[in-house]
């Protein structure tokens, strides 16, 4: 009798913390329903939170849009960063959305520069036996857009995304290997 007391009591509490602990949804990513002025573009509740991104989309809204219609309908700009740095040779955005049934991760890479590059983007979903989506060429304006969408949230979250650029002479001036969701 002790023994079933006491596989009964590990079982409530096994339960009990399953039903607490956190799961991975599309809840908890929710919409920050602030949108980027100039835009009908949101903020994901990442990008709200990030002051570079923000400060990114204040600066450059054309671009935010330009690069959010190539990704389609529903998504949120998560993730906007100047590479390799305050240079800005370019910008590399990330867009996610969270929607019961479609959730998708996007990412582009915006070439700042006067010319065009050989550039290369990848994106690679959080899920084992994939393989990752590749945009390689020499372009003008950006590589991209790539795209992963996937009914299961956790397979977008925490995507990784890979943003080069070369110059002339084959020298990488922007390597850059980054999570495309502000992932923890």
């Amino acid at each position: 009798m002790r023994n079933l007391i006491r596989a009964a009591a590990a079982g409530a509490a096994l339960a009990l913390a399953l039903l607490t602990a956190p799961q991975a949804t599309a809840q908890e990513s929710p919409s920050s329903n602030q949108q980027i002025a100039g835009t009908s573009v949101l903020l994901s509740k990442n990008g709200a939170k990030d002051a570079q991104t923000r400060a990114i989309a204040k600066a450059d809204p054309a671009a935010v849009s330009a690069t959010a219609t190539l990704c389609g309908s529903g998504y949120e700009l998560e993730f906007a960063q100047q590479l390799p740095d305050s240079r800005r040779f370019g910008t590399l955005f990330t867009y996610t959305k969270y929607s019961s049934g479609s959730n998708g991760v996007c990412a582009l890479f915006d070439n700042n520069t006067t010319g065009a590059k050989h550039m290369k983007l990848k994106l690679c979903p959080n899920k084992s036996g994939v393989a990752c989506k590749v945009d390689e060429g020499t372009y003008s304006q950006y590589a991209g857009p790539l795209k992963w969408e996937d009914s299961n949230a956790a397979y977008v979250m925490c995507s990784m995304v890979t943003a080069l650029m070369w110059d002339a002479n084959g020298k990488a001036i922007i390597d850059r290997v980054e999570s495309a969701t502000l992932c923890d």
